[in-house]
């Protein structure tokens, strides 16, 4: 059975765990402010002297996020805690596809994450070894048709996924993510590996977290709430993010939808 803190707060529950891995669009902000609630959340958990981990899968190095981040208002501190998808997904790239030379599936404001092995891209997708996804191109950011005729003949490759989110939204404006990519390459027959949330490499790449009990907190059922599943850790669901549409049936309901089990939900986070 899913508790619903809206009136406890989450300082209700905090003495129960020991870290804290927090979805940052959606949640601290969404793309527009920071929200407010969320931030005195992270300021009473550094009170507490509680561990907390700021993880987005943003396709993204760990610095891009940043800059972003500060430009909004949010601290130094705080902003040392953000680990992003991207991040995991560059190790995994230096480590095993170094010199590969690689077709970009994303806009030009990702290059940063590639930066390192600009001179392995190359204009025309038959030349690349690997399709590196970081999200949908400028120009073809709405229709995912293209995307299915664009990659048909090109499932032989493979793709590294550098953001599993399918959507996001930016204020009232709904966005495709990498996530939807990938999800049509894998339906035409093609593999994908993918990095980030719920996938366990990009837990254990952001801080230790042995024998710690971990609470998840974020808005995405298919992200968030599933990769906390995974690893066994709990969760909680903030219900004015992706899923606010989605609620009217029932969140026992909902959750069944989605396959996944969510032991605390907020309307927004707060404490």
């Amino acid at each position: 059975m899913t508790l619903n803190l809206d009136n406890k707060g989450l300082k209700s529950i905090t003495h129960e765990f020991e870290l804290f891995f927090i979805d940052i669009w959606g949640v601290v902000h969404n793309g527009i402010k920071l929200f407010q609630n969320s931030i005195n959340v992270l300021n009473e958990l550094e009170k507490n002297k509680k561990e907390y981990v700021l993880l987005t899968n943003a396709p993204r190095p760990n610095s891009d996020v940043i800059k972003f981040l500060k430009k909004m208002g949010l601290d130094d501190g705080k902003c040392k805690k953000v680990y992003t998808s991207g991040e995991a997904a560059l190790k995994h790239l230096n480590s095993n596809w170094k010199n590969s030379k690689f077709f970009h599936i994303g806009p030009p404001r990702d290059f940063n994450l590639f930066k390192m092995f600009e001179k392995n891209k190359v204009k025309k997708i038959d030349e690349a070894e690997l399709l590196l996804c970081t999200g949908l191109f400028d120009n073809q950011d709405k229709n995912m048709d293209f995307y299915r005729s664009f990659l048909k003949s090109k499932i032989d490759k493979k793709m590294i996924c550098t953001n599993p989110d399918l959507i996001v939204d930016r204020g009232e404006e709904r966005e495709f993510c990498a996530g939807s990519v990938a999800k049509v390459f894998e339906e035409l027959g093609g593999k994908v590996d993918y990095f980030g949330k719920p996938y366990p490499l990009v837990y254990t790449q952001s801080i230790e977290i042995k024998n710690k009990r971990v609470l998840c907190i974020g808005d995405n059922l298919n992200t968030d709430i599933r990769g906390a599943n995974l690893q066994n850790f709990s969760s909680l669901l903030v219900l004015n993010g992706v899923h606010r549409n989605e609620t009217n049936c029932g969140i026992d309901k909902l959750f069944e939808k989605y396959n996944v089990t969510v032991n605390y939900a907020q309307s927004n986070l707060k404490w």
